[in-house]
């Protein structure tokens, strides 16, 4: 019943829009544009005659721009207005990348070198790519996905590791007594480092709290890991929506649990040792 006590008594669908909160588009940040639900990262900001606008980069490199219009965007599922980040004093320190590393400014990527790296999953290549992206670059260190653990012993006997070509891989749920551990130590190269996290899947690797979650959900042996994680979430039957998702919550290795961080580490010092 309406409460003829109230001063303002006009209908709630008469009453002005209320504005989205203002939040600057500070690279790599990841929003869906509200009209054409197009999602991305931000990759810069630009002032223009008609006003200013945002560029985003998807996850498959491809950019588009929008102009920076109110409440034309969302961030986690809430409307936003995106503004211009506003200029900031030059750094006193040296600037970091999102693994925490000193970050190398005005540099070409090396070339690259002939060791690689092998993550298990183009899930696990993408989230490698967007904490360490920047040191691999650097370094000259390409990174590639096995289909499956399965692939290993393959993988290992085509690529001959050697001296100057080491091989590093990254292995999901290396657990001892488990299938993925005994292919691992099949692999016995000196040439080559099979190191892995204890997560059925790298999404777990994520740390819960980033996602916006209170913490992943177990799921029976025997059903589809990432089906059922969407289930007991109550987000919608996509799992490529789910990663996209989780990917865009990554903003540095803070995000990540401790056990994928050292792994990856010691894969990259592996690999670009001095002997490499």
């Amino acid at each position: 019943m309406r409460r003829y006590d109230d001063p303002d008594l006009t209908p709630p669908w008469k009453k002005p829009r209320q504005p989205a909160p203002e939040v600057p588009a500070e690279p790599d940040l990841v929003v869906e544009e509200v009209a054409t639900g197009y999602c991305g990262a931000v990759i810069r900001t630009e002032k223009t005659a008609e006003g200013a606008t945002v560029t985003l980069e998807d996850r498959f490199g491809r950019h588009r721009v929008f102009p920076l219009t109110p409440n034309g965007f969302m961030i986690d599922g809430k409307v936003v207005t995106l503004v211009r980040p506003r200029a900031s004093a030059a750094p006193t320190g040296p600037l970091r990348s999102a693994s925490g590393s000193i970050a190398v400014r005005g540099h070409t990527a090396r070339v690259a070198r002939a060791g690689r790296i092998y993550v298990e999953g183009r899930h696990d290549a993408e989230l490698v790519e967007r904490v360490w992206g920047h040191d691999l670059r650097v370094e000259g260190v390409v990174v590639e996905y096995l289909e499956g653990v399965d692939d290993l012993p393959a993988v290992v006997e085509s690529f001959a590791p050697g001296p100057d070509a080491r091989l590093g891989v990254l292995v999901d749920h290396l657990v001892p007594g488990t299938k993925e551990w005994r292919i691992a130590e099949s692999v016995t190269s000196a040439h080559a480092l099979v190191v892995g996290h204890p997560y059925v899947d790298v999404w777990e690797a994520v740390k819960p709290a980033s996602v916006g979650i209170a913490a992943w959900p177990r799921i029976p042996r025997g059903e589809d890991w990432k089906t059922g994680v969407c289930r007991e979430l109550g987000w919608p039957p996509d799992t490529g929506a789910a990663w996209r998702r989780i990917l865009g919550s990554v903003r540095t290795y803070r995000d990540l649990e401790p056990a994928l961080l050292g792994r990856v580490e010691e894969l990259i010092d592996f690999v670009t040792a001095p002997d490499a």
